[in-house]
């Protein structure tokens, strides 16, 4: 029987299944969307039950394209970091899960900062701040907002937990998926008390701590049969969608730099040991490879183009319905046929506040500059670049705690648009490497959990031998100076609002 194993990528609008052979070989793949909620400005929130609605389906879709699901031996995560759930002693869901979007807990971030002061946090976390998007702050919202969900709670859970529950029966949390929760002490890798003491819980209401790319346990036979796959497969930790993602573009040295456009932008960068920042711009967090450290970043990122495509881009999605074309390619079709710059139209990608470097939760998106001139493509271009400038601030900061860049490798949805790599190049005047993995968190988490069951010696190992550079984007040294003015615009645009972002918010 050939071996074959199953990443799953739990992301935030979309749930991918990929299934790969041991020479990282995709055998099959599936994609099941799912919906968001948003019943107040910066509350996100889904329905817990999509996620394992979507992992049966996916399984139901891979049997139907004559995978044979009795050949996994074992299945990994890629997931959407941040996103929680509040269960019960069953680990039934007491609410919705809140996204990791979710901005709400300004309150409670604020008060956590004035008690403990941001140098305190860097210095346990990782994480530059107390910021509103983090789980910890979030839980204190409910607790306060919600007591008797929060007095009924028994776990609370990251989405990784969630599943896994499901799945084998146990309730595990991997290391990288604890890294930004603000209760997870990066320097112990243990919860951290004075969080839990905040709470009034203890570690009994959260998971036991593993490191990723560990076997959890086997699939139940109940939950083995519903799915359909190999009841002797293995279930094992994976790490954030946005890290895992860079294991599977081979990202997985220090020096190597991976930019990933999905829902969410981020940015990683591996090192050896923890770096702190002296600016405390750049938070550090736990890579998927066992003692080892990453500065990351992320915020919204290819969720501004959909959101964009959703509301105002009808006309393309009926014509994309209608001939079988992807809506994205006609959109970034107009977006082509306008002059890089977009003709001084500027964009702000905060549709749910800005994280590090430029910390905000307030913050908006804003376009800037709109004349007569400007058309639906250089609204879609605008926001375009302004991802390729998100980029160039994050590598800006980095440079400044002497991380500099060796090489970019370029994963995500926004990886498949030769267009949307050539902006970016040209932005950051350095080379986009494309590699040969498909659907890369996917990819990332099979390898991982190769790894977990003895597959593969390491991790290092297995990305050097199923993932290779396919196509590399040269920076056009005439589109610099063009591009050098856009991203001081861009500067001048997230500082300049800051203030008006408190006004709009009614602060």
């Amino acid at each position: 029987m050939s071996k074959l194993l199953v990443g799953i990528d739990l992301g935030t609008t979309a749930l991918k299944i990929a299934v790969f052979d041991t020479a990282g070989k995709m055998q099959g793949s599936a994609t099941l969307e799912y919906e968001l909620y948003t019943p107040k400005p910066y509350f996100v929130e889904s329905d817990p039950a999509v996620y394992m609605d979507a992992i049966q389906k996916g399984f139901e879709k891979l049997a139907g394209k004559g995978i044979d699901l009795m050949e996994v031996v074992a299945i990994g995560f890629s997931c959407q970091s941040e996103t929680m759930f509040f269960v019960d002693e069953n680990c039934k869901p007491l609410r919705n899960s809140i996204s990791w979007m979710d901005n709400r807990a300004v309150e409670q971030s604020e008060r956590l900062t004035a008690k403990y002061g941001d140098e305190l946090c860097y210095e346990h976390t990782g994480q530059v701040s107390w910021g509103a998007n983090w789980p910890m702050t979030k839980a204190l919202w409910v607790k306060e907002n919600e007591p008797e969900v929060f007095a009924k709670t028994k776990k609370i859970l990251l989405i990784e937990d969630f599943i896994i529950w499901h799945l084998t029966g146990r309730y595990v949390a991997d290391c990288a998926m604890l890294t930004s929760t603000l209760y997870w002490d990066i320097t112990t890798k243990k919860y951290w008390q004075p969080m839990l003491d905040e709470l009034g819980m203890t570690e009994d209401n959260f998971p036991e701590i593993l490191e990723p790319g560990e076997v959890v346990g086997t699939v139940l036979p109940e939950m083995a049969q519903k799915l359909g796959i190999n009841p002797a497969a293995k279930v094992c930790t994976g790490a954030m969608d946005n890290a895992i993602g860079a294991v599977g573009v081979g990202a997985c040295r220090p020096g190597m730099f991976s930019e990933s456009i999905g829902s969410t932008l981020a940015v990683c960068v591996p090192t050896d040991k923890i770096v702190y920042d002296p600016n405390r711009q750049m938070p550090v967090h736990y890579y998927p490879i066992k003692d080892t450290y990453m500065m990351h970043t992320f915020t919204s990122g290819g969720i501004c183009l959909r959101w964009f495509r959703d509301n105002f881009c009808q006309y393309e999605m009926t014509c994309a319905d209608m001939t079988g074309d992807d809506s994205y390619d006609l959109l970034t079709k107009q977006a082509m046929q306008t002059p890089p710059g977009a003709e001084g139209l500027s964009f702000l990608p905060h549709l749910s506040g800005s994280l590090a470097p430029d910390i905000n939760p307030h913050a908006t998106g804003v376009f800037m500059g709109i004349t007569m001139v400007h058309k639906k493509g250089h609204f879609i271009r605008a926001i375009m670049e302004s991802l390729g400038y998100l980029v160039r601030r994050n590598m800006d900061a980095l440079a400044d705690m002497g991380l500099e860049v060796d090489e970019i490798r370029a994963f995500g949805g926004g990886s498949k648009s030769p267009a949307w790599n050539q902006i970016k190049a040209d932005i950051l005047q350095k080379t986009i490497c494309v590699t040969n993995s498909k659907e890369a968190a996917c990819l990332g988490a099979a390898i991982l959990a190769g790894y977990a069951v003895g597959i593969f010696d390491s991790i290092e190992s297995a990305c050097d031998s199923m993932i290779e550079v396919v196509a590399r984007y040269e920076p056009d040294p005439a589109k610099r100076a063009i591009y050098d003015r856009g991203y001081e615009i861009y500067k001048r645009m997230q500082t300049d609002c800051a203030g008006l972002f408190e006004m709009v918010n009614g602060q």
